[in-house]
């Protein structure tokens, strides 16, 4: 079965580039040579992109040259691979068994049977199984923009983030957190519970390919909200105002939007070093254009900018659509109850260690005077 999912997907992944000036200009090409719509506007005459939607997509954040340097696939060649990713998923369904090994649950987990496929689900694996495919919704569908099935979200030559200049920070993942426990304040926003663990309240907003990836749009005269389910964020994007000063940091940063035509262009900076993306953060500049395409579709680009981090400027495209349904409250771990058990765990730790190195320290100077004598030959 892994092998089949491989081969069909020999057919996929990469995509076309733009960065600055010519990403928007070659997307709004594009974006004029898809069928005619006619925009719908709401009571204040805004383009109308209320309602609730979902990121959720097959196509991966960067390419996966493993198995293909495509840009797009054919039709034809999407539903093969849908059909078998959908196939996938249901085989690696299974329930765990409880009294497995940890070396068996493991293999059978999500890290070694879709990993080929989508490297990025190691971290729903984890390094002792994890979560199986019960567990995940990433999509049933690869994104599809103007008859083209995009094998990844980032819209660079090689579907890859810009290369990084000499110096710049390293990004940070969750293992980078494995061994800090000395304060909440040190662990992840995800685990917190102030954030989403991946990426979807942005900027750039990103599916996190696991799960409730939905999210609500409100407009108002002066603001566009947008509700993230995961964790229950309210991104607000104030619309007749100007950037603020560079104090204490917003968690999102700092949007502004204005509508231009039929879309509305984002701008974000400030964004908090605590919510860097790929290691950027103050001098981060995030633009973002949301275009609504039929009445299922929205697309949505985004560009970054930090001449501190990237060679140059760098993005990529992907739709929202329509969510058959709405958005609850994302509870987290409600009360943050987990927080004291994690660090009551790593303080427990900390003690034994410390009456460990006390009973060596103890042992060790008992056998001080015999050893000595021992060297002195003295009795």
């Amino acid at each position: 079965m892994r092998r089949a999912v491989v081969v069909v997907l020999g057919l996929a992944l990469g995509l076309s580039g733009h960065a600055g000036a010519a990403f928007a200009e070659a997307a709004a090409v594009k974006a004029a040579k898809a069928p005619a719509w006619k925009p719908t506007r709401n009571a204040m005459g805004q383009p109308d992109l209320s309602g609730y939607w979902s990121n959720a997509t097959l196509t991966p954040l960067t390419r996966n040259a493993r198995i293909s340097n495509k840009a797009a696939l054919t039709a034809e060649e999407a539903k093969g691979f849908e059909k078998v990713w959908a196939k996938a998923l249901a085989e690696f369904d299974g329930p765990t068994d409880v009294d497995a090994s940890p070396e068996k649950v493991q293999a059978e987990s999500l890290t070694s049977k879709l990993v080929e496929i989508r490297p990025d689900f190691i971290a729903a694996g984890g390094d002792t199984g994890g979560y199986n495919t019960f567990w995940i919704d990433p999509g049933t569908h690869l994104v599809e923009i103007n008859g083209q099935y995009r094998t990844s979200i980032l819209t660079t030559p090689n579907g890859l983030p810009a290369p990084r200049k000499a110096g710049a920070p390293r990004p940070k993942g969750f293992g980078d957190f494995r061994d800090i426990y000395d304060s909440y304040e040190t662990r992840p926003l995800g685990e917190r519970c102030i954030t989403g663990f991946g990426r979807n309240n942005g900027p750039p907003m990103l599916p996190n390919g696991y799960y409730n990836n939905n999210y609500q749009i409100l407009q108002t005269p002066d603001a566009v909200v947008i509700e993230v389910e995961m964790i229950h964020d309210a991104r607000i994007i104030r619309l007749t105002d100007k950037h603020g000063p560079d104090g204490p940091r917003r968690w999102m940063g700092d949007s502004i939007g204005r509508y231009e035509g039929d879309t509305l262009v984002v701008e974000t900076i400030n964004i908090p070093e605590a919510q860097n993306f790929m290691g950027s953060w103050k001098n981060l500049k995030v633009t973002e254009w949301f275009t609504r395409l039929n009445k299922d579709k929205i697309l949505y680009r985004f560009l970054v900018e930090d001449p501190d981090t990237w060679e140059q400027p760098w993005g990529g495209e992907y739709t929202f659509l329509t969510l058959n349904g709405r958005t609850y409250e994302y509870a987290c771990h409600e009360g943050n109850y987990a927080m004291p058990g994690i660090l009551g765990g790593a303080r427990q730790k900390e003690k034994e260690a410390a009456e460990a190195a006390a009973a060596a320290a103890k042992a060790a100077a008992a056998a001080a005077p015999a050893q000595a004598r021992a060297k002195t030959g003295g009795d």
